[in-house]
This record gives structure tokens, sequence and C-alpha cells, in this order.
């Protein structure tokens, strides 16, 4: 017979007080930062309204062929670069358009703050296998616990809207680009850093002139996975207000709307087929210019 077994009362006691220690002690931390905390994100609620603004409000025909262009700089193939034309023709033409931009703004900026942070994160992790190990269970906790377990955290926080879902998002996309921007730069050859300091390099040089040059294409994997990630949370974030393609499909679960679920969600897919083509023919002309090729 367990302990448990035979003091059940003695362990829903302790479990009852721990679990109301717990509930008091963050809704106080609530009353007490929430508001400083609130204002701490302020500028990026602006950053988000103002570029979906600016998205909203530029003309179409300009979107098009930006996307078009972008698809062609990143690829160089004129194939991706039309199928991406035409696939925000349609997503205009059946009338998604402005949830389309939304979704764009939400994944662009989450991505942004993704690298900003992760790629330093991810360098630091390189030049330190005990700051490695203490990372890595983090990271593991961030890709593997279930999303509403920390976002419940976030809504008490910051409420319902635009933040609380950017940072929902970034916590689950940010661990990609951190592991692989890690791994990018372990992966350098060891001769190649003995002879940028043979020549005299100091940390920053042999850093920004050697190292992540060769690590740009696992680094550029790490963003690939990390965009696909946070749209992967397009649906879950709407759920605590952040508009864009994921309200139509979460209205179209609980109304049971089929063509309206089928349409936005392949609209999601539709994004991700983009991002995820561009960025990896990107990742590899990168990697064939690492090896001495010419298409760069």
């Amino acid at each position: 017979m367990s302990f448990f077994t035979k003091f059940p009362e003695m362990e829903r006691a302790d479990l009852r007080d721990l679990k109301k220690g717990i509930d008091s002690s963050f809704k106080e931390f609530s009353r007490s930062w929430g508001e400083s905390i609130e204002a701490f994100f302020d500028p990026l609620f602006y950053f988000l309204v103002k570029f979906e603004k600016l998205l909203l409000a530029t003309p179409w025909p300009i979107i098009i062929l930006i996307v078009a262009a972008l698809s062609y700089l990143g690829s160089r193939s004129w194939k991706l670069s039309l199928g991406a034309a035409i696939s925000f023709l349609l997503i205009g033409y059946l009338g998604m358009w402005n949830n389309t931009m939304s979704t764009v703004a939400l994944i662009s900026v989450a991505t942004i703050i993704c690298i900003a942070f992760g790629i330093p994160i991810g360098i630091a992790m390189s030049k330190s296998d005990r700051l490695q190990a203490i990372i890595t269970p983090v990271l593991d906790i961030m890709q593997t616990i279930p999303i509403f377990v920390y976002l419940l955290p976030v809504v008490m926080l910051l409420g319902i809207g635009k933040v609380p879902g950017l940072i929902a998002v970034c916590v689950y996309a940010m661990p990609p680009i951190v592991r692989l921007t890690n791994l990018g730069l372990r992966l350098v050859d060891k001769e190649i850093l003995e002879a940028a300091d043979a020549f005299g390099s100091n940390y920053r040089q042999r850093l920004f002139r050697v190292q992540l040059p060769l690590a740009l294409p696992n680094i550029f994997a790490g963003v690939n996975q990390t965009i696909m990630m946070a749209l992967a949370m397009v649906v879950i974030a709407s759920m605590i207000g952040v508009k864009g393609l994921g309200v139509p499909v979460l209205q179209s679960i609980q109304n049971q709307y089929l063509a309206l679920g089928l349409m936005n969600g392949l609209a999601i897919v539709a994004l991700a087929i983009i991002f995820d083509r561009v960025s990896q023919q990107y990742g590899k002309r990168l990697q064939r210019h690492r090896e001495g090729g010419n298409d760069v």
C-alpha cells in the first residue's frame, strides 16, 4: 500500500494548498505587475498594428508584385514566383485578402522576433557547452509543452489580443532557429577557424566573416522551420483574439462550415508552401555557394 493510498486526505489537502498557493501568487503578481508588463509590450503592439495596416492599405497589385519579386530573389525560379502570384490572386478572388494580410503581418513580425533573439542565443550556445546544457532542456519544454499551458499565464497577464498571440507564436516557433544556429556554428571546420586565428582575426571578425557565413545554410533551415511552426499556430492564436486566417477556420469548426474551413485552410497551406519553398531554395543556393558553386 502506497503512502498516498494510505493517507489520501493528507495528499489531497497538501495538493490543494499547493494549487491555491500557486494561483494566489500568480494573481497577486498579475495585479502588481500586469500594467507594467502591458506597457513594456506596447511598442511591439503598435509595430504589429502599423505593419498590418500598411499591408491592408497597400493596393493588391503592389503586394502581389512584391511577393513575386521576393519569391524570385529567394528561389531564382520564375515558376515559383508565378505560382506565388497566382496563389495570392486566388486568395483575393475568394475574399480572403484581409485575413491573409493579417496573417502575413503576424508571421513576419514573429519571425523577425525569433531571428532577433534566436540567433544570438544560438551563438552563445555554440561557445559554451555548459550554456548549451542549460538552454537545451528549456527548448525541449518550449517545443513539447501543450500550447494552452503557456497560453494561460500569457492571457492572464496581457488579456486577449494581438500581443498574447504573438508571444505564444514566438514561444512555439523560436526553438528551431536557436538549435540550428548552434548546430551550424559547431559544424564549422576547426581547421578553418585555426586558419582565421593564424591570420590574426579577432573574435568578432572570426564570427561575422568566417563562422556565420559558413553556418548560413543551417541558419536558414532554422528560419524555414520557424516560419512553418509560426504558421501552425495561426488557428490557435485566433482563439485569443488574433485576426487572420485562423478566425474563419475556428468559426467553421464551431458552426460546421466545411467550405469556409477548407478555403481558409488551403490559404494557410498556400502561404506555408510559398515560405517553405522560397526559404529552402535560398538555403540550397547558400549551400552550393559554400561548396564552391556559382549560383548565388
